[in-house]
Formats: C-alpha cells, structure tokens, sequence
C-alpha cells in the first residue's frame, strides 16, 4: 500500500554518515550523493564490499567528528571522507551497544 505523498524508497534507509558512532546496519544500496562523485568511484565503494545485505559499522569519526570515518564492512575496517559516507544508504540500524563503542578485531 502506498501512503499518498509518501516516497517510493523505504523510510527506513539513511546515508551512513547519519549513523550514530558504534551503530550498525546492513547496506541498501551505493548511490551517487554529489555530482563529485563519479561512477569510478562508486564501483570503487562497491569494490570495497559496500554491496547490498553487508554488514556495516560506524566505529568512529576523526578529530571535531568530522572525517575520516572509520568504517567496518563485513570484517574489514576502511576510513572514508565524509562524501563517500553520504553515498552509501543504510537500513536496519541497530544503536550503539550500551557501554560504547565496540571495537574492530
């Protein structure tokens, strides 16, 4: 059923850097969120294993929260500029586990 006014994609979804540090999610999807990001570098992301149903996690951002954001995927961690982070589209976010941020193996 479609809610008159209501977009087409799921409401669930956000861009992962919206994700609160130490929250997890499963990828929706790699979309190109600024005209400086090209199709090289969204294969590039896809490359990295940023695909459809992987597992991510925001660890942590650099100094002042900003970039790099520190990044896991399946079990690889990756630091990415915030216009990277903007692209990839996220959706059953889980919150941080109490007591903070898990960390990387």
């Amino acid at each position: 059923m479609c809610i008159p006014g209501s977009a087409m994609t799921p409401a669930a979804t956000r861009p992962l850097h919206q994700l609160a540090d130490g929250s997890r999610a499963t990828v929706a999807r790699v979309v190109s969120a600024s005209p400086e990001i090209d199709a090289i570098a969204l294969r590039r992301l896809g490359e990295l294993g940023f695909l459809p149903g992987e597992p991510v996690q925001l660890l942590r951002r650099g100094p002042g929260g900003r970039e790099p954001l520190a990044v896991l995927v399946g079990e690889t961690m990756f630091a990415l500029r915030l216009l990277e982070a903007q692209c990839i589209e996220v959706e059953g976010v889980e919150p941080p586990a109490p007591g903070g941020v898990s960390r990387a193996r």
